[in-house]
């Protein structure tokens, strides 16, 4: 269960995202997601392997040069990831997030995996899963 407290401090204290698996093509999810939280101000870092950029915005290959780009303008680093990966892909990732010191991850829709969030929540980290963020910001925020 997400709670919808943590929810409000993400979306509110976050300045600088990681879209894992955020993809070139306008009709993905993770493209469109991205290109709103621009456009509400976030600081976005594309992690795609495979792309250079992606909405005029320089593509990293993995989520440690993302996090090192991000220090650049902000101390902390990336504040927020925010997952497009299948499932299954979760538990390198809350390692990267952990090892990071990265306060925030969020499993978008239909990325589940419990062991994984149980792992990032005992570590500190505040983790949402299974929600659009888009959705949660639009109803929160926007």
């Amino acid at each position: 269960m997400n709670d919808p407290a943590i929810i409000n401090e993400m979306l509110r204290s976050a300045q600088s995202i990681a879209i894992l698996g955020m993809s070139d093509k306008p009709w993905r999810a993770s493209h469109n997601i991205g290109r709103y939280l621009v456009m509400q101000g976030y600081h976005v870092f594309p992690v795609n392997p495979v792309l250079n950029e992606v909405l005029g915005l320089k593509c990293y290959p993995d989520l440690d040069s993302a996090h090192e780009a991000a220090q650049m303008d902000y101390p902390n680093g990336i504040d927020l990831v925010d997952v497009f990966r299948a499932s299954e892909n979760v538990p390198p990732i809350v390692e990267d997030v952990i090892r990071l010191g990265i306060p925030y991850l969020w499993l978008q829709e239909d990325v589940i995996n419990d062991k994984a969030i149980a792992r990032a929540r005992s570590a500190g980290v505040k983790c949402v899963q299974n929600a659009c963020i888009f959705r949660e910001h639009a109803q929160r925020v926007g």
